[in-house]
Order: C-alpha cells, then sequence, then structure tokens
C-alpha cells in the first residue's frame, strides 16, 4: 500500500470539540424572531375513509396562529425521490384516508408547544373505519382489505433478478435444503428526534433548517410538493444527532413547518417527541425469507433460489430499492452459478418501513449466512472451510448486476478464524458456550443505472487562497460518521497541506455545489472522495503551471504538493509554498481565484455499485442454560474497506455497528398489536447499554480499490450485518438451538433446548 502523510492516520474528527463542549448547534437549538411551533395530529385507526374535518375550535384557540388539513396543500404526492416516481404513495397531510395509526391528518402552529398540543384536542375527525391487515402472508391474499387503490394484492412492487438455470442447479445437486426465516422491526433510535425549522423571507423562498442525511433531496421533494422552483428552496443541515437511514427523506413535519411559514409570514419549528419516533416512526423492514440452496457434496454450491417478502407497512418510502438490494446481497460473497430472486414490496397497516443500516442486508445476510452454517453442519464440513471454498474473489462477475473489483474475502475469513482460535474452539468448547462465524458483503454507494439524473452523483469545490489554506465545499453531509473529517483527510493528502489548512463548509443547498445524493449507501468517502481527488487535481494543475513559470521548467518536471510546498519532485530548491503558489497563479491570471470543481458519476461500474467492501465476524458466547440468557462474550472482526482513511473512525464504525447488530439479534424489537406499536419509550425498547457491549478484536485486510480515492471503499454499513447469524451460530454451537426468527430471547432458547 503506497504510504500517505494525512490518510491513514488517528485524525480527530473535526466536530469532537463542538460536541463534547455542548456548542454544536442541533436543529432543535435554533430559535428565530417570532417563531411558532408546530404539532401534528395523527390517526388513531388503522384504515380509515376521511369523512370531514373540524378545525373550527383550534383555529379559534388564543395563540394559534394556522391549523392545515390535508385539503388545503397542494395535493402532491411523493416518496421514492428520482429512483421509482411511479411508487410515490404518500400525501404530507392524508387527503382521502389514513393507512396506518399515526398517519399524519392535520398540523397547527401556534405561539408556544402547549398551546399547539391543545389545539390538536380540539380537531375533530370523523373517519368510517375500514378492514385492516397487519401480516404479509394475509395481505397478499384475494380477499384482502386494499389498502392502496393501483396495487393488486397490496403489492407495490416485484423485483427479480436471474442468471443461470436454477432447476438445472438443482438437478445436479447432491445436498439440497430449504428454509424459512423472519426477520422482525426495529426503530433506528437516533439519539436525536427528528426536528425541523422553517422560515419565509419576504420574497416567499424558504430556508429550511431539518434533520436530514440528504439535503439535496429534500429540497427536490420540498419544491415538488409546494409547486415550487428547486432553487427557491435552500436547506441546511445543521449538526445531526443520527440518522442510520431514517432522516433520508422528506417528511410531514419538513412539509408542514415550510407551507405554515409561508402562510402565516413566521418561521415555524417542529420537534418530534420519542414516543412518536418510536411508535409512528420509520423502522427497519420486517421480512419474511425462503432461501432454497443446492451444494455438491464437496460443498461446492450449484444453486439459489431467494423468495422475500418486504412488510413495507402502509407506504412505500425507500421500500422499492430495499426490495431489489436485498436481493443483490443475496447474490454476493459467494459464487453462485444459478441463482434466482423474487422479492415482493408489500403494503400492511402498519407504521411504514424504510431504509435502515444495511438497507437490506442484515435481513437477507442473516438468511444467507444461517444457511451457510446449517449446510456446513450437514455436509460435515467446517463452516469457515465451506465458505473458503465458494468465496468471491476478484474479477468474479453477478450477470447484469456486478463485477466484483478488490475483495479481500478470502483473506477476511483466514485471518477472522486465526485471531479468534476458529480452530481450537470450534472442536473444544464447553456445554453453554458457542462460536460462530457470519459474513457481509455491502455496496459503496449506490449507482442504479436505472436512474437518470441531469446532476452527478457527487460533486465538490475547492478554493485555495494565498494564505496558505483551502476551502472544502460539499454538499455530503457528516451526521456523526465523520465524513467532514475524511473528506477534508483526502483533500489535504493530495494537496500536501496539513488539518488546520482545510475548512470544511458542508450540507447547505444554497452554498455548495449542487447534487450530492446525500449519506446513505455508504456512499459518501468513495463518491464525494472522488470528486473531492478531481477538484484538488485541478488545483494542482495550475498551480504546477505557475511554479514551472517562476522557475522556467519545462514539461519532463514532475511537481508535487508536499508539507505546505509545491516543488518540482526530488527537487525542493525549486519550489515555493503552497500560498506563494497559489498568488502566482492568481497574478498570472489577471486575480483570477484559484478555484476547481470535481465532479463524480460511476460509469460503466455494473448495474448496483461501483465497489464492493467484504468482511467476516466472529462471535463467542456463553448462554445460561437454566435461564437462557446469552452474554457474548468477545466479537472478532476481519474486513476489507479498501484503504483505511481514518482508523479510529473505522474501528468507530465498527463498534457502532456491533451495538446495533447486538441488539437486532437478542433484544430490539418492535412488538405489535392490531396496528399499534406496544413499547412507546425506551424503558420497554431493549437497546444494549455500555455493560452490554462485549470486547472487540478488529483487523482491516489491507486491499486497493481501483474506483475508491486513495483506494478506499465503505465501512459504514456492511459491518452491521455479520453480527446476528454470527450470535446465532454461537447460539446454537452452545445449546443446539437454532434461531430463523429474530430477534433471539432468552423464551426461544429455552423453548428450544426442550425440544
Amino acid at each position: 500500500m503506497k504510504a500517505y502523510s494525512i490518510v491513514g492516520r488517528d485524525i480527530p474528527r473535526r466536530d469532537a470539540r463542538s460536541k463534547a463542549t455542548g456548542s454544536a448547534v442541533y436543529t432543535d437549538d435554533i430559535k428565530l424572531p417570532g417563531m411558532l411551533h408546530g404539532r401534528i395530529l395523527r390517526s388513531p385507526v388503522p384504515h380509515a375513509r376521511i369523512l370531514n374535518i373540524d378545525v373550527s375550535r383550534a383555529a379559534a384557540l388564543p395563540g394559534v396562529k394556522c391549523v392545515i388539513t390535508g385539503q388545503d396543500t397542494p395535493k402532491i404526492k411523493y416518496g421514492n425521490w428520482r429512483l421509482f416516481p411511479a411508487t410515490q404513495d404518500e400525501y404530507p397531510l392524508a387527503v382521502d384516508k389514513v393507512r396506518f395509526v399515526g398517519d399524519e391528518v392535520a398540523a397547527v402552529a401556534a405561539v408556544d408547544r402547549d398551546t399547539a398540543e391543545e389545539a390538536l384536542s380540539l380537531i375533530r375527525v370523523d373517519y368510517e373505519e375500514l378492514p385492516a391487515v397487519y401480516d404479509v402472508r394475509r395481505a397478499i391474499r384475494k380477499d384482502a382489505p386494499l389498502i392502496h387503490e393501483g396495487s393488486p394484492g397490496n403489492v407495490s412492487v416485484e423485483r427479480k433478478i436471474a442468471y443461470g438455470d436454477v432447476r438445472a442447479g438443482f438437478r445436479e445437486a447432491d445436498y439440497v435444503r430449504e428454509d424459512t426465516f423472519t426477520v422482525h422491526p426495529v426503530s433506528h433510535a437516533y439519539l436525536e428526534p427528528c426536528s425541523t425549522v422553517a422560515r419565509c423571507d419576504p420574497d416567499g423562498r424558504i430556508t429550511l433548517w431539518t434533520s436530514t442525511q440528504t439535503p439535496y433531496i429534500v429540497q427536490c421533494l420540498l419544491a415538488s410538493v409546494l409547486g415550487m422552483r428547486e432553487n427557491d428552496i435552500r436547506v441546511i443541515k445543521p449538526f445531526v444527532g443520527g440518522g442510520f437511514g431514517g432522516k433520508m427523506e422528506l417528511r410531514p413535519w419538513e412539509f408542514c413547518a415550510a407551507f405554515m411559514a409561508k402562510k402565516t409570514g413566521r418561521p415555524v419549528k417542529f420537534v418530534l417527541e420519542r414516543e412518536e419516533e418510536l411508535v409512528f416512526g420509520r423502522r427497519r423492514h420486517p421480512m419474511r425469507i425462503t432461501s432454497k440452496v443446492g451444494f455438491k457434496k464437496d460443498g461446492t454450491l450449484v444453486a439459489k433460489d431467494l423468495k422475500i417478502l418486504l412488510d413495507g407497512g402502509a407506504y412505500n418510502a425507500m421500500g422499492p430499492t430495499a426490495t431489489f438490494l436485498c436481493g443483490n446481497f443475496g447474490a454476493m460473497l459467494y459464487r453462485y452459478p444459478n441463482y434466482r430472486f423474487y422479492g415482493r414490496h408489500v403494503y400492511t397497516n402498519k407504521p411504514p418501513a424504510s431504509a435502515m443500516r444495511g438497507f437490506g442486508a442484515p435481513q437477507s445476510l442473516f438468511a444467507a449466512e444461517s444457511q451457510m452454517n446449517m449446510a456446513a453442519e450437514d455436509l460435515g464440513i467446517d463452516p469457515i472451510e465451506l465458505r473458503l471454498k465458494n468465496a468471491q474473489v476478484p474479477g468474479d462477475v453477478i450477470p447484469d448486476v456486478a463485477t466484483i473489483s478488490s475483495c479481500g474475502f478470502v483473506e477476511c475469513l483466514r485471518e477472522v478464524a486465526r485471531m479468534s482460535g476458529w480452530n481450537r474452539k470450534r472442536k473444544t468448547h464447553k456445554p453453554g458456550r458457542g462460536i460462530g462465524v457470519g459474513c457481509y458483503s455491502f455496496i459503496s454507494g449506490g449507482v442504479f443505472n436505472w436512474f437518470n439524473t441531469q446532476y452527478p452523483f457527487s460533486a465538490a469545490e475547492v478554493r485555495a487562497f494565498s494564505d496558505g489554506t483551502v476551502h472544502l465545499l460539499t454538499m455530503a453531509s457528516d451526521i456523526g460518521q465523520g465524513s467532514d473529517t475524511a473528506l477534508a483527510q483526502i483533500l489535504a493528502e493530495e494537496l500536501g497541506l496539513r488539518m488546520e489548512d482545510i475548512r470544511v463548509t458542508s450540507a447547505d443547498t444554497a452554498m455548495t455545489p449542487q447534487a450530492d445524493l446525500g449519506s446513505w449507501g455508504s456512499r459518501v468517502t468513495l463518491m464525494a472522495g472522488n470528486a473531492v481527488v478531481q477538484a484538488a487535481r485541478q488545483i494542482k494543475e495550475a498551480l504546477f503551471g505557475a511554479v514551472s513559470a517562476r522557475f522556467n521548467l519545462n514539461v519532463i518536471y514532475d511537481f508535487e504538493c508536499k508539507e505546505g510546498r509545491v516543488q518540482a519532485r526530488g527537487r525542493p530548491d525549486r519550489g515555493v509554498s503552497f500560498g506563494e503558489a497559489v498568488a502566482m497563479a492568481q497574478k498570472a491570471n489577471r486575480g483570477e481565484p484559484v478555484v476547481a470543481r470535481g465532479y463524480y458519476t460511476p460509469r460503466n461500474k455494473g448495474l448496483v455499485t461501483p465497489a464492493f467492501s467484504f468482511g467476516a465476524q466472529v462471535a463467542e458466547v456463553s448462554v445460561d442454560r437454566e435461564t437462557g440468557l446469552v452474554e457474548v462474550e468477545k466479537i472478532w472482526t476481519a474486513h476489507d474497506c479498501g484503504t483505511v482513511i481514518n482508523p479510529t473512525a473505522v474501528e468507530g464504525q465498527l463498534e457502532g455497528s456491533i451495538h446495533m447488530g447486538l441488539g437486532y439479534a437478542l433484544s430490539e424489537e418492535l412488538r405489535m398489536e392490531n396496528g399499534r406499536t406496544l413499547n412507546r419509550t425506551f424503558l420497554d425498547y431493549k437497546m444494549p447499554h455500555a455493560p452490554d457491549m462485549p470486547a472487540n478484536e478488529s483487523l482491516c485486510v489491507d486491499t486497493y480499490e481501483p474506483e475508491g480515492p486513495m483506494g478506499a471503499k465503505e465501512a459504514g454499513e456492511g459491518l452491521v450485518s455479520p453480527t446476528a447469524p454470527a450470535i446465532a451460530e454461537a447460539v446454537y454451537h452452545a445449546t443446539g438451538y437454532r434461531c430463523k426468527d429474530l430477534p433471539i430471547t432468552p423464551e426461544k432458547i429455552l423453548k428450544g433446548m426442550k425440544k
């Protein structure tokens, strides 16, 4: 691997001091003169026609300045942005029907929050209740109540992937198994509840401060539903207290704040309560996964047939994308010569499911990795050896979907076996103690070549100054993952500067280059990083020309930016400071600023992504055989994220992923009854706490991704997927209980042990 001076170092995050001292400004900290406070009225029933809404008493309450219903709005639907316009099925406020308990019906803006809350109680809504359906298998039956007209059988989206001959593959298989897995909904549980503040300028333009991970997408969708021009809306992302996919869409409160600010002429703020987030908020898709796999007796995979029903809840949200992706993830990690996927996104009368960290991978890979472990036992082959036999390697092709470029999966498997002492522990475990393995692969940003746009996927602007500093402007959104720091490291490395020489302005649609699709799909380091590199190289080209002219050097000299200087390589005497070089370039161009813009859009990189990460994880657990309580003793991870930009940041992503995977595997669950979420607080929603975190050890396998900036690729979302299957296999190793329906609870373990 190439030696770098800034990239690969443990650089503290740029926002660390602000967050540690409490000076970071989040959306809820914003207070504007004359600001009103908004609240949303939600449906108490899961499925009903709206017959009438009477807001007169609420509007007459002293202190209430605005009350709106769906009938007051432009009645324009929105949804999965421009990826699948036909799937846009959601109004900001319900117009004709409500489809889940919590569906947004009306909004109030008042002089204070208490008055707004009181006004909600004065709104009268007449509903005609309709039959509801809560189970995906029931929802697709012919006699099921129809949730959306135009979606027969309540199936909103179908996605298929197929290559090879699956039937022939199973005929040649010596061993075939078919299993059904169910995975459950969980909450993003970000620390900062959603909030937004809107202000309407005298010229009618809107400024929206909002807790989002996709400011440009919010700008586009908000303009659409308000019937405004895109650039008459400015979206600013302040500090964000976590997103994990839950803040990547336009949401009703953002529309209501903007619409009511325009109507009243006063700023309007909405802040959700934790109960609203848990009970009515977006969540990870529950799925019913049926997977059939075939092997030769020596362990060679020959075929896979995967069918998935996604429980999308009442609206599509980002479900159409998730439907395709879980089929893509089902084809990853191993060489499947014959593969077929059929996925259906199904409406039910429950809160909508949408994007959450991993975006279909945790569900699909739980099934895939569990089956690999089951097949290994039946075939009498060690689970890691079975994976090594079938592991994807560089150059492997998934027809019409992806080509694997860099891939350290084999190395990850070998390293995690070594680190964990796998061979010894697997053979000599004690009763109640077990060890298991799970693996993952993940995209480094979505390409989705069916998605046409007039804008690039990512853009960056770099301004260089004669005082030796540079200013990076990017719409990439730092939501806690540290992307502002990583992009600054890439820029500092490319220009030979120090981190303190770099200033970053990010995530403001009026200030930063148009078009970055936000923080999702682990896209920022690769895509925004490439845009930064391209802009930096244009800056260098301008500076190299100025320095070359200054010393009368011809083109045979190779120049470099190093340690704050611009110089001929190997001739430090033929160079000047970075700031002097900028001044020379400006003088040569009659004072024109040294500014460059870089762009990145993947070309000819398959249907899904320009690069994949890979990894393997081993979990060791102890299980109390009398209570069924599981304690995860230690987790080992070996992963391939290409060139490591910031080791501390990667370690933080890993530990955060383990925490989320731990809760997904063992404790977190949104309990539902007749469309209602029962656990309404964090007391009832059991996230792991700090004392529950196991010891962990990790290793980054050395690979270089040609498509990534300086060889880097994703390390944000893929790591969340292997923990649940690794723990499930370890629990089986310890107890003999095989979990195929997450989460793995003590009750299930005790019942399974009795069987």
